[in-house]
């Protein structure tokens, strides 16, 4: 709230302000048993650490991330450069910041309009992020083309039509059935042709085990780059935050199969499993473009590694 003159104005809440509400889960789950697990503590033992892995393992950081982090504790610890538990806190934040930075890859430069290519399994808020990340767009002032190429389901056309409706943004739509990659090849035709900034395309929802629609995909991503060249210059998978390790496992087989350029991870305010993040970015090294953090049409955050464990340990 800020006092003026005219009296009391409601302020803007900052990005940092609003991932701290939507990782309220993860904070507890993580941060605020580190901090019960570390207080009034100071020699750091065994059995310190092995509360220590079983927090971390909890909070989805991963295996793989929690045995370095207790290396790095074990190292230092040995050569006198931790002194006691409480600086444990500060050693892991800098390590989970540092995993996050490192997948970090900033964006090519690309031949517009710029293909966007969303892939994810069924149930993981896929149209919904399409339509909230061209409500994105147009707020930054881009206009944007939808392509519906998940002809497989009549009702995920005609959800995809709502978020164009309630959006303002063109569609590119075929009848059920259709081959998806004709409808792509049309939408991306007609984005050249109406100079979209940007065109949106949904894709069947599908399991990575599929090989068929997986195999369907790559067929998508030839057709695209015979239009555009490079095209899709991104690839982005939507994950599920509340499913854990098993999005760590989804990340992977699409990533093989459909190059996924970065995840956009939805629900994160609905689970306390947020350190899927981390262990996403350190298993795969693929960026987090944007997390959801709950069910409004602005609440597709930019995902920013410095904010992202700040919301986390900051008081």
């Amino acid at each position: 709230m800020i006092q003026t003159l005219f009296g009391t104005v409601e302020q803007e809440p900052t990005l940092l302000d609003r991932l701290k509400s939507g990782v309220q889960k993860t904070r507890a789950g993580l941060v605020g048993r580190l901090e019960d697990m570390l207080q009034g503590r100071k020699e750091i033992d065994a059995d310190l650490l092995d509360e220590l892995e079983y927090t971390l393992i909890s909070a989805d950081i991963g295996v793989r991330t929690t045995q370095e982090i207790l290396e790095r504790i074990r190292e230092r610890v040995d050569r006198s450069l931790v002194g006691n538990a409480a600086e444990l806190e500060n050693l892991i934040r800098e390590h989970l910041l540092e995993i996050l930075q490192a997948s970090e890859h900033a964006p090519a430069r690309v031949t517009q309009p710029p293909a966007v290519m969303v892939v994810g399994v069924n149930g993981s808020g896929k149209t919904t992020t399409i339509g909230k990340l061209a409500h994105r767009y147009l707020h930054e002032q881009r206009k944007v083309l939808l392509c519906a190429a998940d002809t497989f389901r009549a009702a995920a056309i005609e959800q995809l039509e709502v978020w164009a409706q309630r959006t303002g943004t063109e569609m590119i739509r075929q009848k059920p059935g259709a081959d998806p990659a004709a409808v792509l090849f049309d939408a991306l035709q007609a984005a050249r042709a109406r100079q979209a900034d940007y065109v949106i395309v949904d894709t069947a929802g599908r399991l990575q085990s599929k090989a068929n629609l997986m195999a369907e995909l790559e067929k998508m991503r030839r057709t695209a780059a015979r239009v555009i060249p490079d095209a899709p210059h991104e690839v982005l998978l939507v994950l599920d935050a509340t499913t854990g390790q098993n999005g760590l496992e989804q990340a992977r087989k699409f990533t093989e199969t459909s190059g996924v350029t970065g995840i956009v991870l939805t629900k994160l305010d609905g689970t306390a499993k947020g350190g899927i993040v981390v262990a996403i970015a350190r298993e795969l090294n693929i960026p987090i473009r944007y997390v959801g953090v709950g069910e409004k049409i602005d609440d597709l955050l930019p995902f920013d590694p410095e904010k992202f464990i700040e919301s986390l340990f900051s008081k």
